[in-house]
């Protein structure tokens, strides 16, 4: 069954001096660039995912340099890449039929925001009946704020994680994933 490695909005803006750092991106994008990399070396296909915002949404503003891919990640000529508008990757776009196209079956998702477009691309591929697979530590999320409470990143990554673990993927190390 073919395997893709789909890396979701390892954007510029996301990293220390872009309009919404996240925690811990530096790290997370390390991890993604280890995975690329024996993607790369196996000949795997890759799908690259851009987030292209208009400019009152005040990040990743489409044409801006903070929507440039993260140079650790930056595409190849002969990599895929899909620009959404959304959360989703999915979401009006034709990622679903270039994965199709390609009979890819397995995606292994690495990116920024664990807490929003990880998220909502890892569940509906998962409801499009791909077989899903997480890089954790690929993947980074900023603290949130409900109900006048911060919550942590940590625990924002955390409890995300464990919600995609438990019906959505499995969620794993990129080490595990390059170790199996």
């Amino acid at each position: 069954m073919p395997r893709a490695l789909l890396l979701v909005d390892v954007q510029q803006d996301y990293f220390p001096g872009g309009a919404l750092p996240l925690a811990g991106p530096d790290a997370a994008a390390a991890q993604a660039a280890r995975v690329l990399a024996a993607f790369r070396e196996a000949g795997g296909p890759v799908v690259h995912v851009r987030h292209a915002a208009e400019p009152d949404d005040g990040f990743l503003v489409r044409g801006t340099p903070g929507a440039e891919f993260h140079p650790s990640v930056a595409p190849t000529a002969d990599e895929e890449v899909v620009t959404k508008a959304s959360p989703n990757a999915f979401l009006d776009t034709d990622l679903d039929a270039r994965l199709r196209h390609d009979n890819v079956r397995e995606l292994v998702v690495a990116g920024m925001m664990t807490s929003m477009c990880v998220d909502a691309s890892v569940r509906t591929a998962s409801d499009l009946g791909y077989e899903v697979t997480v890089v954790g530590d690929a993947c980074a999320c900023p603290d949130l704020e409900h109900a006048g409470r911060t919550v942590a990143a940590a625990d924002v990554q955390a409890a995300f994680l464990a919600a995609l673990g438990s019906a959505y993927a499995t969620v794993v190390d990129a080490d595990d994933l390059l170790a199996g």
